[in-house]
């Protein structure tokens, strides 16, 4: 699961930086683009979190044929939720990036960009339901495949729709978004067939399941999608105070938020991989080896993304170079690199701990730690340090929020499996 998020945040970044060569505005465009696409990933991660601890536990206590008319709830009632809400997300576009800072120049190059991504995230969002299928039945193998799959096929549209092949000039920022359509469109294909045989996705007896599981599941979803709403309005309100720096200093962030997602690729595969096996723990009541997977888990993260972290931040300058084109947006960016990748490993353990909670029963705890992460710890630092420091305090305000919120995190975790046990 680490390989295939890997691929999946490279395809993200792969479109930052073919774009970054179109120029600071359309950069800046598209990170303006970046809260909104966050709110959708959101809502699509928070039901598949619902999917995996359902279905996972459905499977754990031998109840398989609920098991799969969950699959088949889910993914048509998952498509529809996330229709409904890209829908809205069209139509309220100019308040929307009006209020995150978006100039009407910038906004004039998001409007035929915005229009072909939110069906792109659409298809992507449809696609992900089905990869949550496969987890919750053990099969990790696959969905990495197709996230390697899918990245590959944007990195070879991605420079052929932006910039185009010999006398065509391409169709420039758009061309990002339609790579991102056509490379999900044919993950589906191969997804549909790849269901075809599995019997996971079970019609008979779904509208009686819906009235059996909608209480179990908006328990579950509800919560963790509350919880995974609340960083893209963090970053809205984040955007809209890296806004007073100008459109350079946003373009920088939006690509340092690119980044941020691909170098902590270990910790949202965990994020992926744990849930399930966790739900069957919670459902045969062993305790014991969610306590040695969470330790596991939590070393490893700390370890590994401290160590790249002091690589990244040593590299900062040569990095933000190879990135970016632009000298005022390298120096904004080199300052992102110095400060933030080095937190990285305190944020994974609290990012662990909330999906780990939502998996283990504690829907609500999850809820919480999120908000107290965004509100308590990460904003009013990063605001405290833009005051102080202008955007290089702000680079270390949200360092030391990332550090704040996984020490937090982890007492929460605690607490609660040391109740869990002892009922």
């Amino acid at each position: 699961m680490a390989l295939g998020v890997m691929s999946l945040l490279g395809f993200y970044l792969v479109d930052s930086i073919f774009v970054a060569r179109l120029g600071t505005a359309p950069l800046a465009a598209q990170s303006f683009t970046f809260p909104l696409s966050f709110l959708v990933i959101g809502v699509q991660v928070g039901i598949g979190i619902a999917i995996a601890a359902l279905i996972s536990r459905a499977i754990g206590a031998g109840q398989q044929d609920q098991a799969n008319r969950l699959g088949a709830l889910v993914l048509t009632g998952g498509g529809l939720l996330l229709g409904v809400l890209l829908l809205l997300l069209w139509l309220l576009q100019t308040p929307a990036f009006s209020l995150i800072g978006a100039s009407e120049a910038i906004r004039e190059l998001i409007r035929p960009y915005w229009a072909i991504q939110v069906l792109a995230m659409w298809v992507g969002g449809v696609l992900y339901f089905g990869y949550s299928l496969f987890r919750a039945h053990g099969n990790t193998r696959f969905p990495g495949l197709m996230m390697v799959l899918t990245s590959l096929l944007n990195l070879i549209l991605d420079p052929l729709l932006i910039f185009g092949v010999g006398d065509w000039e391409g169709f420039g920022l758009p061309g990002a978004a339609l790579a991102s359509l056509l490379a999900f469109s044919i993950g589906m294909i191969i997804l549909v067939l790849a269901l075809r045989g599995q019997g996971w996705v079970q019609r008979h007896g779904m509208l009686l399941q819906m009235r059996v599981s909608a209480w179990p599941f908006a328990q579950i979803a509800g919560p963790a999608m509350i919880s995974q709403l609340m960083p893209p309005l963090a970053a809205m309100l984040a955007t809209a105070l890296v806004a007073r720096a100008g459109d350079q200093a946003v373009a920088a962030w939006g690509m340092a938020s690119r980044l941020e997602s691909f170098s902590i690729v270990l910790v949202l595969g965990m994020t992926m991989a744990l849930p399930p096996w966790l739900g069957r723990c919670y459902g045969g009541n062993d305790w014991d080896t969610v306590r040695r997977l969470m330790r596991v888990a939590a070393a490893m993260v700390i370890g590994w993304q401290v160590l790249l972290g002091l690589v990244m931040a040593l590299l900062a300058a040569p990095l933000a170079s190879l990135l970016v084109e632009s000298a005022p947006v390298q120096a904004y960016l080199t300052l992102l690199i110095r400060w933030l990748p080095p937190s990285f490993g305190l944020l994974g353990v609290c990012m662990l701990v909330v999906s780990a909670s939502n998996a283990l029963g504690w829907p609500m705890r999850a809820m919480l730690i999120s908000f107290l992460r965004l509100f308590l710890c990460y904003l009013p630092l990063l605001w405290l340090g833009y005051q102080l420091g202008d955007f290089g305090g702000l680079a270390l305000g949200a360092a030391f929020g990332n550090l704040l919120a996984g020490v937090m995190a982890w007492g929460f975790y605690q607490q609660a499996l040391g109740k869990a046990v002892d009922n």
